[in-house]
């Protein structure tokens, strides 16, 4: 992974793996290397990002990758019947749905549909925190990139936290999460939080 983000950011990908004789060979089954759960923002094409190819990685994306029931279902079938060794989380800077949960906690803000709320409420106390231990900010001047780590954090403890299988792929040395943080204008992935790796 970390190889085919050097290519891609070096402007030299190989794009393997998405010929006809791959697709053919996936046709019936299945064998990620990891699974990625990340935004959905449309810049953030995971198997562009790592340049790889069919069947290379189990893709789970929703806006802001908050941890919904869905999403974790579907880590849960990664790691349970894929079988896969490890986990990125992928965060991302200018994300959209950051912004929206941190303009949400001014008190004038306008109301949101209720399928966004939902879904942004999750990423609302990153914005809290951030906001509680930074003097004199406010949801103008928050700086929207720490809410994202926060968040990315957050996100993590959240898989931990609500799925028992996950936590125990991890507690058995099955499985590490790496929750990352990819800079759009770069098209590096920085690691900000590492489970079950050996230091």
């Amino acid at each position: 992974m970390r190889l085919g983000n050097e290519r891609f950011i070096a402007g030299e990908p190989r794009h393997p793996r998405q010929d006809v004789e791959r697709r053919n060979e996936l046709a019936h089954s299945q064998t990620p290397q990891a699974a990625l759960f990340g935004c959905a923002d449309s810049r953030l094409a995971a198997e562009i990002i790592f340049d790889q190819g069919l069947g290379d990685l189990f893709v789970v994306r929703n806006a802001g990758q908050v941890a919904s029931d869905s999403a974790i279902a579907s880590l849960e079938y990664a790691v349970a019947v894929l079988h896969v060794s490890l986990i990125i989380v992928l965060a991302h800077d200018e994300c959209g749905a950051v912004r929206a949960a941190i303009d949400s906690t001014a008190l004038d803000s306008d109301e949101l549909p209720p399928h966004i709320w939902r879904l942004i409420a999750k990423i609302v106390p990153a914005a809290r925190t951030v906001l509680r231990r930074t003097p004199g900010a406010n949801p103008q001047n928050l700086d929207a990139e720490q809410v994202g780590r926060e968040h990315l954090k957050n996100t993590v403890d959240d898989l931990l936290a609500s799925s028992r299988l996950i936590t125990e792929a991890v507690e058995s040395g099955r499985l590490a999460i790496v929750g990352s943080n990819y800079r759009l204008s770069e098209g590096t992935t920085i690691p900000q939080v590492m489970v079950g790796l050996e230091p």
